[in-house]
Parts: structure tokens; C-alpha cells; sequence
């Protein structure tokens, strides 16, 4: 329950990503707009204002070409006029005193502004034209003169069209963005959904295969190509972890079966000691024998079993690699196996090349040779002969084991090096083994990146073999071997 409530606490804690895309894109758009509106309205202001004193430098010169060539009131009055209408300006032109020259306002009075000219005039000003704003006009004053005497020309262009101009793109610029947030926020709550859509279904059905559901599957053609790549990546991780389930329920069924078995024989004979052969030596010693042989297959059950977990697991206690003599060695541990001819009529053939060697974990080595003839015994036929060779084969040394059994067949070449593999034929076993053997082997051969594997076929017995590097080539392999294992760590 408790960690029921934490696990809420951090999803609540944590942030749908389609949320956090949506008011990213949300909040994207609203700033495109914001922008584009406040950049209009500026670029509009300046434009407006820009063209409106083009507009008035244009009339101003023209006025003022006028004023120079004209000779008569009455017609420079109306050309004043003419031009004044033509642009929509106010024109005033006045003496320096303020006295009107033509009356086109109805002011009589121009003392106040012709001030403020002369003042302008006075203080050296490089310009001819004196530019302010009054009461939402933009004016514009030039010095020149009516009749030889000095004169002011004064232009007024109305604002208002710019004011009316600028509140229908402040409304409008308010409508646009509104429609564009609304907008955003649709569209964005759609492409962040079609986004996550996949990552949701991958969490969805992640979340199957932690509850124990291996049947799922995430492989799919998503628009994404780094979501494919995730499901490829998941797909085969479920397939693995289905296979480790599988083979843990295998391995817990079959380790209980092989300790259940000795323990009962050892529980019922030392039952029968107590009870029954307590006083007969003959019968005790036999069903303590039984106990012993019983304990011993223990005792190499659980030693298989940690070997293998540490090769797995790449820890080996003993890491002492020594060049040795590989053709002593499979002499040797074949000599472990010569009392089945007296106690079972096995014919064990040797054809050992003498001189080969290699370098490596000695005990290792030693245990794969072991393994393997022990196997091809077990599984061998009628005439229970085994043949052990070891010979030279290009740069390398191969041992081979041959058997003369019913052969594995071609669908279940795969399978023989899993734990607790059982061929279908059946057979005897005069070496003891837990089921453990080829599995090791094959963990140690790839340990030391020995190749290794078998060729059978059904009703023609089996041929298990690997390959060593020699001395000379085994430094090379360490290197390519500490550099594949690089990689793979990376």
C-alpha cells in the first residue's frame, strides 16, 4: 500500500509530455503573435508617419518653386491652394512679423509661431524645414520670402487618419490574436497528441511487460524513427526476458527435482540405518554408500552451479592464465575415464598429436575436455565406443569428441548447450552429471573466445569439437577478444 501511494506521488509529481507539448506550442504561437502585432503596429506608425512628411517635403517644394515664380496674389493664391488640395494639407504663409500674406485659415494671427521660427532661424539651424507636432498634426515650416520680404511657409498634415488607421489595427490585431491563440491551442493539442500518441502506447504496453505479459508486442511502423528504434530495442528485450523466465522456471523445476531426488534417498536410507541395518555391517555399509553417492551428487550439483554463475557472470577465481601442454592434458583427463572398460566394457580411442599447446585457465581447459567426454559416454551406442582426438588444424589445435549414438537431431543442434538440455534418445549414464555440462563448456569456449560446436546426424552418432589458439596466436586473440568485449561493454 505504501509503495502503492509513492508510486502516485511521483506520477503525480511528474508532467504528461503532451501537456508540456501543448502549452509549448500554446505558448509558441501566442508569442509569434505577440510579436508580429507589436512589430506591425510599429512598422506601420513609422511608415505612416515617414510618408505623410515625404508628402509635405514634396508640397513644401512645390509651394515654394511657386512662390518664387509666381508675380501675381491672386494666382499664387490659387496655386497655394491647388497644391494644398491636391496633397490634403493646411497652408499658411506669413510674413516673419505673423502678419498673414493670404489668408487661408481664417488666423490673422501667425505672431506666436514666426516667433518661434525666427528663434529656430537664430540659432543657426542647418535645416529649411522646422518640423513639430500640434495637436495631433504633423507641421512643417520654410524659411522663404514674398515680394523681397521674409515670409514663412507653414504645412499641416492631419494625424487623425493615422490615429483611426491605428485603433482599427490595435481591434484588429486583438481579433487576429485571439483567433491565432484559440488556433495554436487546437492544432497544438493535436500535434502534441499525434506526437506522444506512440510514446504512450510504448509506456502502455512497457508497463504489460513489467507486469509479467511477454506475449506483448511493441514492434510497429510508427512515424517516428527513433520510436521504431525504441520498440525494435523493446521487442527484443521482451524476447530475452521471456527467454531468461522461461529458462529460470526450467532451472528452479529441474534444481528441485535433482535435489529432491538425492535428499529422499538420503533421508530413506538413513532411516533404514536406524531402523533396519543398524547391526548389520554388510547392510549399513551399503546404504551409507548409498547416502555418500547421494551427498557427492550434491556436492557436484552445487558445484556446477556456482561454476556456471560465475562464468556467466564473467568472475572466475582463478584468472592465472599458463601456456600448457594441451596433448598432456586430454591424455590425462581421458586416463579419468579407463575404468569403463573394466566396469562397463566402454572402448575409449585416443589420437593425440603430441607437442600441441596453448595458454589459458589449465583447470578450465582441463574441465571442458571432462564435460565432453563424459557426455559423448553417456549418449554413445550399443558398442559404447568413444573416440578422443586432438590434432592440428591450421593455426589452431582441435579436440573433437565422436560418439557413436543416435545422433541429435538438426531442430535441437541449438538447443544442446542450454541448461538442463535431455536429448529424447534414451541412454545410459555411467558418468554421473547434472545436466549442467554442455552449458558450462559452452561458457568457458566463449569465455576464452575458443570456437567451438558439434555435427550429428540422427542415427550416425555425434562429433563435439573446439578449437585453441597456439601460444603464438594467443596473445592476438586476447587483444581482439579484449577489444570485442569493449565494444560490447560500450
Amino acid at each position: 500500500m505504501a509503495e502503492r501511494v509513492k508510486r502516485k506521488k511521483r506520477e503525480r509529481a511528474g508532467r504528461s509530455l503532451s501537456l508540456i507539448l501543448w502549452f509549448a506550442f500554446s505558448l509558441f504561437a501566442l508569442l509569434v503573435v505577440v510579436v508580429f502585432v507589436l512589430v506591425q503596429n510599429a512598422l506601420v506608425v513609422r511608415q505612416y508617419r515617414e510618408n505623410t512628411l515625404n508628402m509635405l517635403e514634396d508640397a513644401g517644394e512645390r509651394m515654394t518653386q511657386e512662390i518664387n515664380a509666381s508675380q501675381s496674389s491672386v494666382q499664387l493664391e490659387r496655386r497655394l491652394i491647388d497644391i494644398a488640395n491636391d496633397y490634403g494639407l493646411t497652408v499658411a504663409l506669413f510674413y516673419e512679423d505673423g502678419q498673414p500674406v493670404f489668408d487661408f485659415t481664417g488666423q490673422t494671427d501667425y505672431s506666436a509661431f514666426a516667433a518661434v521660427l525666427r528663434e529656430k532661424l537664430d540659432s543657426g539651424s542647418p535645416a529649411s524645414f522646422y518640423v513639430s507636432e500640434q495637436e495631433g498634426n504633423l507641421v512643417l515650416a520654410r524659411a522663404t520670402s514674398v515680394n523681397g520680404r521674409p515670409a514663412f511657409l507653414y504645412l499641416s498634415a492631419s494625424m487623425q487618419g493615422h490615429l483611426d488607421l491605428e485603433t482599427g489595427l490595435r481591434w484588429l490585431s486583438v481579433i487576429t490574436a485571439l483567433v491565432a491563440v484559440v488556433l495554436a491551442f487546437v492544432v497544438s493539442g493535436f500535434v502534441a497528441s499525434f506526437i506522444t500518441r506512440p510514446v504512450t502506447e510504448v509506456t502502455t504496453r512497457a508497463q504489460e511487460l513489467a507486469r509479467g505479459n511477454y506475449e506483448i508486442r511493441f514492434r510497429k511502423d510508427y512515424f517516428c524513427a527513433e520510436i521504431r528504434e525504441l520498440s525494435d530495442a523493446l521487442d527484443h528485450a521482451r524476447s530475452e526476458i521471456a527467454k531468461a523466465d522461461t529458462m529460470q522456471k526450467e532451472l528452479i523445476a529441474n534444481v528441485s527435482h535433482d535435489f529432491k531426488t538425492p535428499l529422499t534417498m538420503i533421508k530413506a536410507y538413513a532411516s533404514m540405518i536406524r531402523e533396519i541395518s543398524g547391526e548389520n555391517k554388510q547392510k549399513r555399509d551399503a546404504h551409507a554408500k548409498v547416502i555418500i553417492d547421494e551427498c557427492d551428487r550434491l556436492t557436484m550439483l552445487v558445484s556446477d552451479l556456482l561454476d556456471l554463475s560465475k562464468l556467466r557472470a564473467g568472475v572466475d577465481v582463478d584468472e592465472k592464465h599458463t601456456v600448457f601442454d594441451l596433448s598432456d592434458e586430454v591424455r590425462s583427463v581421458t586416463e579419468r575415464f579407463l575404468y569403463l572398460r573394466e566396469t562397463g566394457g566402454y572402448v575409449i580411442e585416443t589420437d593425440v598429436e603430441d607437442g600441441l599447446c596453448t595458454e589459458g585457465n589449465k583447470e578450465r581447459i582441463a574441465q571442458v575436455f571432462y564435460n565432453l567426454i563424459g557426455n559423448a559416454v553417456n549418449y554413445t551406442g550399443e558398442d559404447k565406443r568413444v573416440r578422443v582426438r586432438l590434432y592440428k588444424k591450421g593455426d589452431k589445435a582441435r579436440f573433437e569428441v565422436i560418439d557413436t549414438g543416435k545422433g541429435i537431431p538438426a531442430e535441437e543442434l541449438d538447443t544442446i548447450w542450454d541448461r538442463y538440455y535431455r536429448s529424447g534418445a534414451s541412454h545410459k549414464r555411467p558418468v554421473s552429471g547434472t545436466g549442467l555440462g554442455l552449458s558450462i563448456v559452452k561458457n568457458i569456449l566463449l569465455r576464452y573466445d575458443c570456437p567451438f560446436g558439434v555435427i550429428s546426424e540422427p542415427g550416425k552418432g555425434s562429433c563435439f569439437w573446439a578449437e585453441f589458439p597456439q601460444p603464438g596466436e594467443s596473445e592476438r586473440d586476447g587483444e581482439r577478444r579484449s577489444m570485442r568485449r569493449g565494444k560490447e561493454e560500450a
